[in-house]
């Protein structure tokens, strides 16, 4: 099982909010030992609510479950000393600061590999390693922007919109593990490592392999069309009586079938419909004629229908819907995380193999620093040193509780973030 796939490789974190930590929770699930390092007033994400769980934001926990926390500030030498030498002896280094920082600070790849030739660094970044953006700032709502992925989203005559959850964040994340689990049998084989450059940007355009590649081949810029696919038809939500149901019907027959099943059997020949090419190009006629036949049942009739006709297609759920759906239950892709303090915390868990997955043991996101005193002493630190440390305030093992921010300060704080 992938539980324990990476026990034995230990990784340095020194990432914030969402990309970063998202790839060192997957190395962690899979049995990494994942050091999150954060300066004394903790890392971005502990402060970007609501909602909250005690004094850290949801968030947080979201993203950091199955990692130790070491306090560290990097601008004190006691504390650039000691991330120096836990960087030294780390299989894995994950890191998210701008282009440049760490090498400022001696944390380098070039600085690392030198006594480490084995070690696999990952870089996380809005822009990249190199180029003329590489040093600008982003989090995940401006590279939906820049990215092209915005332009897509919505209906033709609305305000730009995004998806609301951080998908270039987290897919950045997944795209980080990937590189790194891939590096790390080529690092078997070679018996070096190597510094892996990955970023918002990029990971963004790979998102929309379909539509770009589409742009690519015919000049022809998508179209802001609400739940349609712009490749098929029909591929849509439609509006029943009393919801809405997303159906896919453009393949094997279901065209036929879904116009026998809404009762207009002769729009199967209509030759404006075709085949999906031509319902796409007829999309609005194709509307205007399924509408008011889906609006005169409710949701679950059209579901029960759709479903024994062999006809695709699923409710718009809402969260409390999601809550409810019986794959949902059976998959056990819902972690529940005990915490001493706050009791019980519910998060998505690991996507493959998730009921065995999630059913272990898995420790809760760690409060800030808290096990600081532990990590050092296994590194050879004496407790005399580790007293001072500690002591010069460079560590604290006081946890800070953040204050709900008021409106703007959001937005205020993000200008600080990069992924």
């Amino acid at each position: 099982m992938l539980s324990g796939a990476l026990s034995g490789l230990t990784v340095i974190d020194f990432t914030h909010i969402g990309a970063g930590p998202t790839c060192t929770m997957l190395l962690a699930d899979m049995g990494a030992k994942v050091i999150k390092v954060e300066p004394p007033e903790g890392e971005l994400g502990r402060k970007l609510g609501p909602a909250w769980i005690g004094s850290d934001s949801a968030l947080f926990h979201g993203f950091n479950r199955n990692k130790l926390g070491l306090k560290l500030d990097l601008k004190s030498p006691a504390g650039l000393d000691a991330a120096h030498r836990l960087a030294a002896e780390a299989g894995i280094v994950v890191e998210s600061m701008r282009p440049g920082v760490m090498d400022r600070l001696g944390l380098g790849y070039k600085a690392l590999s030198a006594s480490n030739p084995r070690l696999i660094y990952c870089s996380i970044s809005a822009y990249g390693q190199s180029g003329p953006y590489a040093q600008r700032p982003g989090v995940d709502g401006i590279l939906q922007a820049d990215s092209g992925l915005m332009s897509m989203i919505g209906t033709e005559d609305a305000e730009p919109s995004k998806v609301q959850a951080p998908v270039i964040d987290v897919f950045t994340g997944y795209v980080a593990a990937m590189g790194i689990l891939a590096q790390l049998r080529k690092t078997e084989e070679i018996g070096l490592g190597a510094q892996l450059d990955v970023n918002l940007f990029n990971s963004a355009i790979a998102l929309q392999q379909v539509s770009l590649t589409n742009y690519l081949a015919d000049g022809e810029a998508p179209k802001r069309i609400g739940s349609a696919a712009p490749y098929s038809a029909p591929n849509e939500a439609f509006e029943a009586a009393d919801g809405w149901l997303m159906v896919a019907a453009y393949n094997g027959g279901r065209w036929e079938r879904l116009c026998d099943v809404l009762g207009v059997p002769e729009l199967a020949a209509d030759p404006r419909l075709a085949d999906s090419s031509t319902r796409v190009a007829n999309r609005a006629l194709m509307r205007e004629l399924l509408g008011p036949r889906f609006r005169q049942k409710s949701r679950d009739e059209w579901l029960a229908l759709l479903q024994q006709a062999d006809i695709l297609c699923a409710p718009v759920s809402d969260y409390k819907d999601l809550m409810d759906h019986p794959q949902l239950a059976a998959s056990g892709m819902l972690l529940k995380l005990h915490d001493p303090q706050h009791g019980e915390i519910t998060v998505p868990g690991f996507p493959i193999n998730s009921a065995a997955m999630n059913a272990g043991n898995h420790k809760v996101a760690p409060g800030l620093g808290e096990d600081s005193r532990a990590i050092l002493s296994s590194y050879g630190f004496s407790e005399q040193a580790i007293d001072g440390v500690l002591e010069s305030n460079v560590i604290s093992m006081t946890k800070k509780i953040p204050v709900p921010m008021k409106s703007g300060e959001q937005g205020n704080r993000t200008k600080m973030a990069r992924d």
